[in-house]
């Protein structure tokens, strides 16, 4: 299954402005957080993982019919490689030994997005 995402970069700053640290941790994990201020180019970061996020959201429920919050799913950077998507959700930990949950992100200046895709581990 493909969950696709796309987000204005703008609207990620919109609400960091609007709801501050309220938002960073209603949203992101504290490890996505500190890749975000440590390696990147801060907003396109969070933009990129919201987009991403979202992506793996609409996989996610379209495969299981489960519902995941933005919380509950983690997007870890790994320099020079793809991203790394865990699942922070009890319950879900057996139908993860079967299936793979990966995810591209990119972003440039106006725009993030992201693609997720689950597949069935081989």
């Amino acid at each position: 299954m493909i969950g696709v995402d796309i987000v204005k970069n703008e609207r990620i700053k919109d609400a960091l402005e609007r709801f501050g640290d309220k938002f960073l941790d209603r949203i992101y994990t504290k490890r996505e957080l500190e890749y975000c201020y440590a390696h990147c180019d801060f907003l396109p970061c969070l933009a990129a993982r919201w987009a991403g996020k979202e992506a793996v959201l609409k996989a996610f429920y379209t495969e299981f019919k489960i519902f995941l919050r933005f919380k509950e799913i983690e997007i870890l950077g790994n320099r020079g490689r793809p991203p790394t998507v865990v699942i922070n959700r009890e319950g879900v930990e057996e139908i993860l030994k079967n299936y793979e949950v990966i995810v591209s992100l990119s972003h440039e200046r106006d725009y993030s997005v992201a693609v997720a895709y689950i597949k069935k581990k081989s």
